[in-house]
């Protein structure tokens, strides 16, 4: 089975690849899978069934399109899985997941389709594991992390950025973006290869895992293309 997996940015791309690494390292699984990275969420466009604008890079302006293209090589037959990674950002976590189940729904239809929503940044689940940050960074300044309340919505790289840079944090984030993207692409490729994924704090993480491997299981041996309807 092949997995396609949607994110929002390199950075976040970064931390997918080694959850599934660490995933997808069992001999006696054959997955393979791809990451592919956006340049941001975007917002979901108007209609559903539209063609994406010229030169659109974000993912949820080309994610109703992507579905179409992914559930018609499922319907020939390709064993496919599709996973979406996303921040909830200041969007209420229930309603924005369940918006975003409904379009994987009204679009992929029969496609297998899994949504991991990280709250309020994909940084949330860097957080959740302490002993993964301080191996990458045994400097950093383990009261800013264990004062974060797991999945708050608090300004989540900005508490990950004070814990690892301590004073200097406070210049980065004054700074803003689009310097702080190359220290979050490093932050996540330096921390993400030692998360322990069983034991992750995160409740939006643990969300996401348990689905993942319901899912793989689930899907394992897919039986593409025969439950497959016509195109709405």
């Amino acid at each position: 089975m092949h997995i396609e997996i949607l994110v929002e940015d390199k950075s976040g791309g970064v931390i997918l690849d080694s959850i599934f690494a660490k995933i997808c390292s069992d001999q006696d699984r054959m997955w393979t899978y791809s990451i592919h990275p956006h340049r941001g969420a975007g917002r979901l466009p108007d209609a559903l069934d539209g063609r994406p604008k010229l030169r659109e890079t974000t993912l949820l302006e080309l994610l109703p399109a992507k579905l179409r293209a992914y559930r018609q090589l499922y319907c020939q037959g390709m064993p496919l899985l599709i996973v979406v990674v996303l921040d909830a950002d200041d969007n209420p976590s229930k309603a924005y997941f369940n918006r975003l189940l409904k379009v994987t729904h009204v679009v992929g239809r029969e496609l297998p389709v899994i949504i991991g929503l990280a709250v309020e940044e994909l940084e949330a689940w860097l957080l959740g594991d302490e002993e993964a940050i301080l191996k990458a960074y045994p400097d950093a300044d383990t009261k800013v992390i264990r004062a974060y309340e797991q999945d708050s919505v608090c300004g989540t790289w900005e508490i990950l950025c004070r814990a690892i840079l301590r004073e200097r944090g406070e210049q980065l984030i004054e700074l803003g973006y689009p310097a702080v993207g190359k220290h979050k692409y490093d932050w996540a490729s330096k921390i993400s290869p030692h998360l322990d994924l069983e034991n992750n704090k995160s409740p939006s993480f643990q969300r996401f895992y348990n689905y993942l491997v319901k899912g793989l299981e689930l899907y394992r041996v897919p039986i593409a293309g025969e439950t497959c309807q016509d195109e709405y």
